[in-house]
């Protein structure tokens, strides 16, 4: 018996033949399909994964930030206190250096006296501070 000679198909058709008769099971169509269904829930369990990372890193810098802004806060009180004192201890500083400079100029004055300084001691004491 003589047989006819079987016409050769090119490569990649031999490929597909056969790459479909290993997929071509039940099996292989199944997996194929089952990829190509959850795809979509591949992105979403991908997206949740990458919203609870970032949530995990947003929340300590959020309550770190109101931490700081509470300190803030604090500070500019503190702030505004400490700015009155100053005010307070520079107009104390004024009037005493005026009142220095009244003894001063008593003391060094050409017809001064212990009396003379005594009196300008003592009118000094009676001064209101604010003057």
């Amino acid at each position: 018996m003589i047989s006819a000679p079987t016409p050769e198909a090119p490569g990649w058709v031999q490929v597909l033949i056969s790459l479909l008769g290993i997929l071509g099971g039940s099996t292989g169509l199944a997996a194929i399909a089952t990829v190509v269904v959850q795809r979509g829930k591949f992105k979403a369990d991908a997206a949740d994964t990458l919203t609870e990372a970032a949530l995990t890193l947003v929340q300590p810098l959020q309550s770190r930030i109101t931490e700081l802004e509470g300190q803030a806060i604090s500070a500019r009180s503190e702030l505004g206190l400490l700015r009155e004192q100053v005010n307070q201890l520079q107009f104390v500083v004024r009037v005493l250096t005026r009142t220095l400079d009244r003894w001063r100029t008593a003391i060094r004055a050409p017809d001064a006296t212990l009396r003379k300084v005594r009196a300008v001691v003592a009118e000094s004491d009676r001064q209101p501070e604010d003057s």
